[in-house]
């Protein structure tokens, strides 16, 4: 495997490495308000990334076997990215529901660990394209991607990190958990590109399938974390600069 692919995989992940060593220089949470701030533009770079780098190069690789009806393998691969993680979020709150309280560190893992598959899948499927020679793929737009994801990344390694020492975890423990969250990332991405290695015609519904996945996430997860409280010019205002960020970064280096 090309070493530019190798890093690319693993760009995502150090991401989510930088943001739980947040711990070592900070001695609490960030505190709501930027807490908010940062998951709103996590969830606009998630949003931007769906479309421009997932959704779009799907359709366009049909394009000239199915003209006008382009989008159908795209939607379908869409739906089934929404239906995979409504699933998984529906396993993760039963599990909750059966211990009958907050749901403690190792579920929290969990969920972090299962909503991060489809960022690691998205990784995968671009760079799968890149290396069995996808023309809408180029290696700039793929690592836009993997930037984007991590930047994506950061606030969550540190959201997990930070709780987990304010509620006496020690600072070490603190950040490997919350680096651990990400582990799943890169393994998620080499499984994709090897799957994808043997079902190229599947390619287009891989990419919608990530797409969905990450979009369910958004709008079920960040969003309403985002919103919490009513309506919010900041939440607004985040989610926006994540998106244009995300989308600079896709039409500029793709």
């Amino acid at each position: 495997m090309d070493i530019g692919v190798i890093e690319g995989i693993f760009i995502p992940f150090a991401g989510t490495t930088l943001g739980a060593a947040c711990v070592f220089f900070m001695k609490k949470s960030f505190g709501k308000t930027p807490e908010r701030i940062l998951t709103g533009i996590a969830a606009g770079v998630m949003a931007a990334a769906s479309v421009w780098s997932l959704i779009i190069p799907a359709v366009d690789l049909c394009a000239d076997s199915m003209g006008q009806w382009a989008f159908l393998p795209a939607a379908a691969g869409f739906m089934a990215g929404i239906v995979f993680l409504m699933l998984l979020d529906r396993l993760i709150n039963r599990l909750n529901e059966q211990r009958g309280k907050s749901p403690d560190k190792t579920l929290m893992m969990l969920a972090v660990t299962l909503h991060n598959i489809p960022e690691g899948m998205a990784v995968g499927v671009v760079y799968a394209g890149l290396l069995y020679g996808t023309s809408e793929i180029t290696a700039a737009a793929a690592a836009a991607l993997a930037l984007g994801i991590a930047i994506q990344n950061f606030p969550e390694g540190a959201i997990i990190s930070l709780p987990l020492h304010a509620g006496g975890t020690g600072k070490i423990r603190s950040f490997l958990l919350g680096t651990a969250s990400g582990a799943v990332e890169p393994i998620g991405a080499l499984v994709t590109i090897a799957a994808a290695g043997l079902i190229i015609p599947a390619m287009p519904y891989l990419l919608s399938f990530a797409a969905g996945a990450m979009i369910y996430v958004t709008v079920a997860d960040m969003i309403p974390e985002i919103a919490e409280g009513g309506h919010s010019d900041m939440a607004a205002l985040s989610f926006s600069a994540g998106f244009v960020i995300m989308m600079a970064l896709d039409v500029a280096l793709g």
